[in-house]
């Protein structure tokens, strides 16, 4: 028979399958060797009493042959000869999982590219990262794989109401992705896997007939009487049936095109903040209540969150054994953003801590209109790049500096490569954001305290980082909640987050496989 159980294991239990074949005996009161093999479900971190646990649920085989799991099949078809296809604009997770999709209805893909493929974006970060080099079309947010690529593949969502996540997470795998990712409860590839995984779904789409082309920038959308018919990018016009809008949250150039041909476009909330990086055993230490953390746990991470003066701030996109990284898309910005290898093995931890931004917040400085948040975001990052003194150097403050408004004389050791220069950092931030990160740092200081003489989140020795500013698309492109297409375009499909529909890599791709089942089906039936 099998059983679906859950078990309560110590860390080093948890690591040894022997140790967990003898609890599910133990649960289900029967013989060790009546326990002929287990599949786990899920598994999570319990760091809330002084001892920490591992929860696993478990599927687990007894007195019948063990059965490994079965990952979901996918059948890729030859699109080559396809009677239709299907423009998507930016090869991001929304970009190659629609891909994917219409391979699977056999309607052909054409992804047009503004930014390299994964292997020649690797020489323009390391310019960014070495020498302060921006290229506006080759960074941190453009290119294959978009923004997740280089950030590290975390695929944690809470938004699996929007499409099938285990398709996503069995296609991940189904592409080279470890199947650990199936039942973790927070999911994470690692910056050094997820290239050779981008890779290989780019292979298959072109093996079935699928296209992508890189460094291919659209500049102009083709109109016929309301329908778009095709895109204009720097040196063509590519004709579709369809075009799939998927550039990502920081294609401001592409929000300003279409405002300017008063295509409808509207003002998105999102939020702005800081990076604060803390060493990584300080963390170890305040989440797991230990001195040192045992060999069988992972780098610690947290989530926080707190209202101040009825606005929300929390931490984003935490990276355990992280790297800060600058993530502008245009010489003259400060955008930091962080990410972690698969093995999380470097000495700090940093995250985002952001305030959420609304209308009436930007109207307040005297912006108006659907790209109001898009130019006041833009306004704190060149202010950032003003205060850090130029070449990428970004404005930072000692943690508890930061809360008395103090200059601090020297700053820690951070990973953010550039460099950080010391700053009164309520020079940079608009003060509504300033004000409520000083608060909450306090009120995080009380969440996560001192355990046994170390130090606990709120201290000197974490630095404050400006500016984390690109936690989403600050502008919404409309679509039809039944058709996906603009309301005012016929056949233009807003998909993901710069459309403002999406929050993170696998949301993204559940947003994309949606968009491209409903034109599959459209297209289908003609």
């Amino acid at each position: 028979m099998q059983k679906a159980i859950s078990l309560k294991l110590l860390p080093s239990e948890a690591a040894d399958d022997a140790d967990i074949k003898n609890k599910i005996a133990q649960t289900l009161s029967v013989k060790n060797s009546a326990v002929t093999g287990f599949n786990i479900i899920r598994r999570s971190i319990d760091a809330r009493s002084k001892n920490v646990w591992i929860n696993l649920s478990v599927q687990a085989f007894i007195n019948e042959p063990y059965q490994y799991r079965e990952l979901q099949q996918f059948e890729f078809r030859d699109v080559s000869h396809s009677d239709h296809k299907v423009i998507i604009v930016g090869a991001g997770p929304a970009g190659l999982f629609s891909a994917l999709k219409l391979l699977e209805s056999g309607i052909k893909p054409i992804i047009l590219e503004r930014g390299k493929d994964v292997r020649a974006r690797r020489r323009d970060l390391a310019a960014l990262n070495k020498q302060g080099i921006v290229n506006p079309e080759s960074n941190y947010c453009f290119g294959e794989g978009g923004a997740g690529t280089y950030s590290d593949g975390k695929l944690y969502t809470r938004s699996s109401k929007r499409g099938n996540l285990n398709r996503i997470l069995d296609l991940f795998v189904h592409f080279g992705a470890e199947e650990n990712i199936l039942f973790e409860s927070h999911p994470h590839i690692g910056t050094n896997k997820l290239p050779n995984i981008i890779t290989s779904i780019r292979k298959k789409i072109t093996d079935c007939g699928g296209e992508i082309h890189f460094e291919k920038k659209v500049i102009d959308v083709v109109l016929k009487k309301e329908k778009i018919t095709g895109v204009k990018t720097n040196d063509a016009v590519v004709d579709g049936d369809a075009v799939i809008l998927a550039t990502g949250h920081s294609a401001r150039d592409i929000f300003q095109l279409l405002h300017s041909k008063n295509i409808q476009i509207a003002f998105k909330p999102f939020a702005l903040g800081v990076r604060v990086e803390h060493p990584q055993s300080l963390i170890d230490s305040a989440q797991y209540h230990c001195t040192l953390r045992s060999e069988f746990l992972p780098p610690a991470s947290y989530s926080l969150v707190e209202q101040v003066n009825g606005k929300g701030v929390f931490s984003f996109c935490m990276c355990p054994g992280g790297i800060i990284a600058p993530a502008a898309t245009t010489p003259g910005e400060i955008v930091v953003n962080g990410w972690s290898p698969s093995k999380r093995n470097n000495p700090f931890a940093n995250s985002g801590i952001v305030v959420s931004v609304e209308e009436k917040d930007v109207q307040a400085y005297k912006m108006h209109g659907p790209l109001a948040g898009m130019y006041f975001q833009q306004e704190v990052e060149q202010k950032a790049f003003e205060y850090g003194g130029g070449n990428t150097v970004a404005p930072a403050q000692r943690l508890i500096d930061f809360t008395q408004n103090k200059i601090s004389s020297s700053l820690p050791g951070c990973s953010y490569l550039p460099g950080i220069r010391s700053v009164a950092l309520q020079e940079v931030l608009p003060s509504f954001i300033h004000t409520r990160l000083q608060a909450a740092f306090k009120e995080f200081g009380k969440k996560m305290p001192a355990w046994y003489g170390n130090r606990g989140y709120f201290t000197n020795e974490a630095v404050v980082v400006a500016t984390e500013s690109r936690t989403s698309s600050p502008v919404r492109i409309p679509r039809n909640e039944e058709t996906f297409q603009h309301p005012q375009i016929r056949n233009l499909y807003p998909c993901g987050e710069g459309a403002g529909y999406a929050g993170g890599i696998v949301s993204a791709a559940m947003d994309g496989e949606k968009v491209a089942g409903k034109i599959a089906e459209l297209l289908l039936l003609q």
